[in-house]
């Protein structure tokens, strides 16, 4: 017998969240892809989260761009490589000459590589001569890079994630990390386990799945974090101050304690972040005594109209107290995105240049325009995403290029975003789907490679270099992002753009930070990987992951600041005076409630890649409106009601629920669905768009609205094996089934004729077919099911009193290539007959468990813990992100028991 080779695999590196996780990828003879954490990495150790595991899910090229499309009119039509570029580098010429390098932009991405980035930067700054090229990591961590560049004098994570073991406290704030950096947040449980005195507090005005491994929980009132840690700077000053650190290594600690005025009274504070006192001075002495802490912070401190400060007054409390690069201990920005980092290091934002580099001294201007021999520099920041997108609609640019970002969905305001574009006289698209709101509006798109096809680097939130790899062919004539910069660039009559692969690129990248360095008159920055400059192509892709910086080859530095040596001109770190101040908005009058905003456990950004697996759209298939009861009756709306919120700026709407972890004053709403997803749930049409004045990042935390019912007269669902026109509904949800696709729906106007109307929304047209249904006029109910040679093709379900069954065991009907008679007989019933079938919503994706399941497991064998449901379920085995809904579930089950 002919035995199969074994398949090879591929180390590659996770392209969801910042923790930077590493992947084997294998693909077999028969092209089915298996995915795996990477035992080897040191970001994860072979652990990955449900979105990680699922990779594989995501890699069909359904929906995938895959040629160059040009807008002509309202359609798109296919275009050779030549001609969809001459159109860029002509569009973008004539522009420049016409108006000047100010008139064109780049609006660019987390999710690109390192060597994308680099060459997007190296285009515009260096050779276009602007600085109008800003990325959609100013959403999410440009509070932070302006923090450590305040206080620091360049923008450094001083730790490593191995100081997550080896603290004493842990302070989480703003952070989610239980659904939004899984692995390292289970890497913090098994520390906890292993050493119960580690101390955990979380800081979040909602009480998130964090919180399950809190010893406290603050719930501040949100947009305070501000007054919170000038209180603690102001304690720590006082009780536990190392003056001797701060003395030989800090300036400007006297500032900063007269800005905190007030905030050293434990009881303003207390009353201003709607606390309890007891339990602020529980932290505050918390922290003061223990010497081994980590604080931790992500987008609920940076995404503010004081981001910036939030972050400083967090440093500052490491500062005072010397506990800053060492083990175990200092501040720690958690990256939202895979490459955020990256990006940062090659100058992605608009105020910055490659290496770290400064773009308002001009010396440093001058030294990079040396090293890259380029006609021009850039002389000014550019603009910020906010007002990039401004200026769009004003005119003042004329020209957009947009790589491997939807911001018609992401940007605060974003109605606003759809009219710039709308408005604008070239837009160019960068991407791996067709479908998305803001390649609508665009008149050129270039399909680039997607993760498993494209190679390079991306660096995580511990400062930690790892390899993109490729294991998989282009498809269509999809190219990397590098290169068709680069083909736009020579087209345009650059030199400096003859890159023989991605290595090239990262080797010129690995000079420039060691030239830098090296140039006279230039002070040492800490970004500094000339040790891995000079790689052959071999050697780059044998690349393992390494912690920058990296002077010389073989170097790996976990932790810096551990000498007390900042990179300020003087080697002095910056205590930055913080003055709590309110939001820009505040709530009251005809927008009583606070709209907060963020992610769910399962999906990532808008939906492109995550929703195209069905595993990860089972935990949470709706956008929801998440908010206390007490506020739902004010509002006269109900939990699994549709309703509408609505802002100065817009209005979505969305399912309500209450999810018992949010104040009164407060809602929830998560980010992730776009126009191709819901027919009216971008959430970015009704955040504001205020921004922090020294980041530029947007408020997604603190929007004042108001929710009312959005009224309908029936409510229903589909589960179809194909994708239907959707006529008679107001609001619709798409959801992706294994072997289906599933849709929510409601609807205002009444069907006159149910039988017909169900046809024409199942999309049947044969009287003939094979149609099951049945009706109840008089309570406003109808139910069909569409079969084709035994096979359900299709099933309807509407209701104006929404007693709708359960989906789950509908959608196990689908992976049956012919029903059996009980099957058919219970189909419009919606459930199996035999108990226990239907398992209730998922809990666990990682292996499909639902709730139903779990709660019978916990009664029937007297389940009293987490491991225990494990044991017994699988739930919880794997990534581990279902754990604290799990431990709510026994305490829920201990709370019946109790009551019996």
């Amino acid at each position: 017998m002919k035995l199969s080779p074994i398949p090879t695999t591929i180390r590659t590196t996770c392209p969801y969240c910042g923790v930077g996780c590493g992947v084997n990828a294998q693909v077999g003879q028969d092209g089915q892809i298996a995915i795996a954490g990477d035992a080897d990495h040191p970001a994860s150790r072979g652990r990955l989260c449900v979105k990680g595991a699922a990779l594989g899910d995501t890699l069909g090229q359904q929906g995938r761009l895959l040629a160059p499309m040009l807008r002509e009119g309202d359609a798109l039509r296919a275009a050779s490589w030549d001609e969809a570029l001459d159109k860029v580098a002509q569009g973008f010429a004539r522009v420049i000459a016409e108006h000047g390098p100010d008139a064109v932009a780049l609006y660019v991405s987390g999710q690109l590589l390192t060597e994308d980035y680099y060459v997007a930067n190296k285009f515009m700054k260096g050779y276009v001569g602007s600085a109008n090229i800003d990325t959609n990591s100013r959403l999410c961590m440009s509070s932070a890079v302006a923090g450590h560049k305040r206080a620091f004098g360049e923008d450094i994570v001083p730790g490593c994630y191995e100081d997550f073991e080896l603290a004493d406290l842990i302070v989480l704030v703003g952070s989610n990390a239980a659904w939004c950096h899984p692995t390292l947040y289970q890497r913090i449980a098994r520390a906890k386990q292993e050493r119960p005195g580690l101390k955990v507090v979380v800081i979040d005005p909602r009480r998130t799945a964090t919180c399950d491994l809190a010893d406290l929980h603050l719930p501040v009132k949100p947009g305070t974090d501000v007054w919170l840690f000038d209180g603690l700077l102001s304690h720590l000053a006082a009780h536990v101050a190392d003056n001797g650190f701060v003395n030989a290594h800090t300036s400007g600690l006297p500032e900063a304690l007269e800005a905190a005025g007030k905030a050293g009274n434990l009881l303003e504070v207390a009353k201003a972040c709607r606390i309890d006192p007891a339990q602020l001075k529980r932290f505050y002495d918390l922290f003061a005594r223990t010497e081994k802490v980590v604080t931790a912070f992500t987008m609920g401190v940076n995404q503010s109209t004081a981001g910036a400060d939030k972050v400083n007054a967090i440093v500052n409390c490491h500062l005072v107290t010397g506990r800053i690069g060492r083990p175990g201990m200092g501040p720690f920005s958690l990256t939202g995105q895979p490459n955020a980092m990256g990006g940062r290091e090659v100058g992605g934002l608009a105020n910055m240049l490659a290496a770290h580099m400064d773009l308002d001294d001009a010396a440093q201007r001058d030294a990079l325009q040396a090293f890259w021999a380029s006609p021009r520099m850039a002389d000014k920041p550019g603009l910020k995403a906010v007002d990039l997108f401004r200026a769009i609609e004003e005119g003042r640019i004329k020209a957009v290029w947009i790589m491997a970002t939807n911001p018609l969905v992401s940007l605060p305001d974003a109605d606003q975003a759809r009219r710039a574009l709308e408005k604008c006289e070239l837009v160019v698209a960068s991407d791996i789907v067709l479908g998305t709101d803001t390649n609508a509006c665009s008149h050129v798109l270039l399909p680039a490679l997607g993760w498993g096809e494209k190679d390079g680097t991306v660096t995580n939130s511990e400062r930690c270099i790892s390899r993109q790899r490729a294991f998989l062919a282009a498809p269509g004539s999809a190219r990397a992002d590098w290169d068709i910069v680069c083909d736009v660039a020579r087209r345009m009559g650059f030199d400096g753009f003859d890159f023989a692969g991605p290595h090239a690129i990262f080797d010129e990248h690995a000079r420039l930070s060691a030239w830098q360095n090296g140039t006279e008159g230039q002070r040492r920055r800490v970004f500094d990987i000339g040790g891995l400059a000079g790689l052959t192509r071999a050697d780059y892709d044998a690349l393992q992951p390494v912690q920058w910086p990296v002077r010389k080859a073989g170097e790996n530095t976990a932790r810096v600041f551990g000498d007390g040596r900042f990179a300020h001109g003087d080697g002095r770190a910056r205590f930055v005076p913080t003055v709590p101040r309110a939001p820009a908005h505040l709530p009251g009058g005809e927008y009583p409630l606070v709209l907060n905003t963020g992610r769910v456990r399962d999906q990532w950004h808008t939906m492109t890649r995550t929703g195209r697996s069905p595993k990860l759209a089972e935990h949470v298939p709706e956008p929801f409106i998440d908010m206390h009861p007490q506020d739902a009756l004010l509002c006269g709306v109900k939990a699994g009601e549709l309703a509408r919120v609505t802002s100065d700026w817009g209005a979505v709407v969305a399912r309500v629920q209450h999810g018992g972890g949010i104040a009164r004053g407060s809602v929830f709403m998560p980010i992730h669905w776009s126009g191709q997803t819901a027919s009216d749930a971008r959430v970015g049409t009704v955040v504001n768009p205020s921004v922090d004045p020294v980041s530029g990042e947007p408020e997604f935390k603190h929007t004042p609205v108001r929710i009312e019912p959005f009224g309908v007269r029936w409510y229903g669902f589909i589960l179809s094996r194909t994708e239907l026109p959707l006529r008679e509904a107001a609001h619709w949800t798409r959801i992706q089934g294994q072997d289906f696709v599933r849709y929510e729906l409601a609807g205002r106007k009444p069907f006159a004729d149910a039988a017909t109307w169900a046809r024409q929304l199942l999309d049947v047209h044969d009287d003939d077919a094979d149609w099951i249904e049945v009706e109840d006029r008089n309570g406003g109910m109808h139910r069909a099911a569409h079969l084709v040679d035994g096979r359900i093709e299709a099933c309807l379900f509407v209701s104006q009193r929404q007693d709708l069954p359960a989906r789950a065991w509908l959608a196990t009907m689908f992976a049956k290539d012919r029903l059996a008679p009980a099957d058919r007989l219970g189909l419009l019933s919606g459930r199996a007959k035999e108990q226990g079938a239907d398992p209730g919503p998922t809990v666990c994706s990682c292996f499909g468990v639902g709730k139903k399941t779990i709660e019978i497991a916990i009664r029937r064998h007297g389940l009293a813990d987490a491991a225990a449901v494990t044991a017994c379920t699988k739930a919880g085995g794997n990534c581990g992100s279902c754990v604290p809904e799990i431990r709510s579930l026994l305490a829920e089950a201990r709370a019946q028991a109790a009551e019996v």
